[in-house]
């Protein structure tokens, strides 16, 4: 099922790409990932508004086409978490998340935010090293083209390809799904993708959204774990669906502008609800909310 979307979409998704990897150089192609996302680039995640924009939304999106039950909390593996903005995306909807990228300072910025998910160092080209069964869902942002690229001499990207969608089906329970929003840099390197993925016992296929604009056209991988049939969701922007970014993206302005800092670290309801999550956690032993809880301390006694 997943061969057929790569021919299917390669005209429609790949008519654009070609027009905008000449004008620029792909991260992929510039320096491997540990490399690329060192201590400079990693703050641009940060420091950047429209960056935390564009990533958010993303993750917001990839959460979505999980489509995981509702008033229920789920665990969520990201891979390729970064600085921790798609986690953060996780936490809003009230999920636990455990998150791996191969980037050390990416994961340092991570722990100085705080983020509530669980860290660790790796490399997704190696496999996954959790426990069968553990995760209600998988989310990844911008990661998985990397894997095309063969960085080492003993990188072979269909080995690596393979190991992780292998690996990862064994994580995932039963009727999950794993949500892929990614770049493929050509219709090559979708039909890689796509192949390893059904071998590894995936089914599902892609979802373009909005595949009429340049701009805000994106592409996910939409994987099954333990489904023969799946129905594929919808993207956005199709049939009687209108583009509404621009009305989006300001609406979501001043939320992204808040996590770019720490402000609302300050505040007694995020100090309230964090308490809350951690007791539910297990992590720590806090004392009871009071009325002093939160509070500003003056700076003179």
């Amino acid at each position: 099922m997943l061969a057929n979307f790569t021919h299917k979409f390669s005209r429609i998704i790949f008519s654009s790409i070609h027009t905008t990897m000449a004008s620029c150089r792909r991260p992929e192609h510039q320096a491997p990932p540990e490399l690329f996302y060192g201590e400079t680039e990693a703050r641009k995640y940060t420091s950047n508004s429209r960056m935390i924009e564009i990533q958010m939304t993303m993750a917001d999106r990839a959460v979505e086409l999980l489509a995981l039950p509702e008033g229920t909390s789920s665990f969520i593996l990201d891979v390729g978490c970064g600085s921790g903005l798609s986690g953060e995306a996780l936490t809003n909807r009230g999920h636990f998340w455990v998150g791996m990228d191969i980037s050390k300072p990416m994961l340092g910025i991570a722990e100085e935010r705080e983020v509530e998910g669980d860290l660790f160092l790796s490399d997704m080209g190696e496999g996954m090293f959790f426990r069968p069964g553990t995760f209600d869902g998988v989310i990844s942002i911008s990661a998985l083209q990397w894997l095309c690229n063969a960085d080492k001499k003993t990188h072979n990207p269909p080995k690596r390809l393979y190991k992780f969608f292998s690996t990862l089906y064994s994580t995932m329970k039963r009727g999950s799904r794993a949500v892929f929003q990614f770049y493929p840099e050509n219709s090559h390197q979708l039909e890689l993708i796509t192949s390893q993925a059904m071998r590894a016992g995936f089914t599902g296929g892609v979802v373009v959204d909005f595949p009429n604009s340049t701009r805000a056209k994106k592409m996910f991988l939409c994987l099954f774990a333990g489904l023969l049939n799946p129905q594929l969701p919808t993207g956005l922007g199709t049939g009687s669906q209108a583009y509404s970014g621009q009305v989006t993206n300001s609406s979501q302005r001043q939320r992204f502008r808040n996590l770019k800092g720490k402000s609302l670290k300050k505040s007694r309801d995020w100090i309230k609800e964090k308490k809350e999550r951690r007791r539910r956690q297990g992590k720590g032993d806090y004392k009871p909310d009071s009325k002093y809880s939160g509070r500003k301390r003056s700076n003179k006694f």
